[in-house]
């Protein structure tokens, strides 16, 4: 769904499941590699999904916080503002796309 938001307000094209990490293999949900831009989706946030649990939480942290140290900008979504449209209208708007 997201994706397609973003090709609909002109958007470039993500890599989905960017690793942006050697060492721990971490993935990044979706990526834009020149703009160092980086978009996760929180999913499950409501039915104690694997992001809201304790052990979940605190690997994300680590995964988040690795990378910005990195350079990259990491945006955070639930699936409320995919479905409102604000997580693309923002995604663009990080990306240069005027999303009017």
């Amino acid at each position: 769904m997201l994706e397609g938001q973003l090709r609909m307000l002109g958007a470039p094209a993500a890599v989905p499941e960017h690793e942006f990490h050697d060492v721990r293999n971490w993935r990044l949900d979706f990526a834009w590699p020149a703009q160092r831009l980086a978009v996760e989706i929180e999913g499950a946030v409501w039915v104690a999904g694997r992001h809201t649990r304790g052990s979940g939480f605190i690997k994300d942290c680590a995964k988040y916080n690795a990378a910005t140290l990195a350079g990259w900008r990491v945006l955070r979504y639930t699936d409320r503002e995919i479905r409102d449209w604000s997580a693309a209208r923002e995604i663009a708007a990080a990306l240069g796309v005027d999303p009017t």
